[in-house]
């Protein structure tokens, strides 16, 4: 089966960091009807677990998270990834056109992962480029 690509400008997921993520959980469960997944992390502190959220199709929808880890410095609030096409160029981007670079986070090759960035006005986002 070939493996579906994410456009070029959309979103491909999103997550929210928070100190209580158990707590919010709930709350989604029984107000959207989202089921969650324990993905299992490690810090060095220990390990803990975050979690997958995922609609009612078992779908990926995205993730609610320890403020810890690879997420400490993250701000609480909904987070939307958008694919683009070259994370590198797209922060040059932002910061000529007057926007701000909250937090990265590499893969293990030096890679960027995902970039969060705020615009000229404030509102955050986050960058993020698929392998395919």
């Amino acid at each position: 089966m070939e493996q579906k690509k994410t456009p070029i400008g959309s979103i491909v997921s999103t997550d929210i960091t928070v100190d209580a993520p158990k707590q919010l959980i709930e709350f989604y469960k029984e107000v959207i009807g989202w089921e969650e997944e324990g993905l299992l992390m490690k810090d060095e502190s220990g390990t803990y677990t975050d979690y997958v959220m995922k609609d009612d199709q078992g779908n990926w929808i995205g993730g609610i998270c320890h403020h810890r880890g690879v997420n400490k410095g993250i701000p609480p609030q909904w987070i939307v990834y958008i694919n683009v096409a070259d994370i590198k160029q797209s922060i040059d981007k932002c910061l000529q056109l007057g926007g701000k670079v909250i937090k990265t986070s590499a893969n293990q090759d030096g890679s960027l992962q995902y970039a969060i960035i705020s615009d000229p006005q404030g509102a955050v986002l986050a960058l993020t480029q698929e392998a395919y």
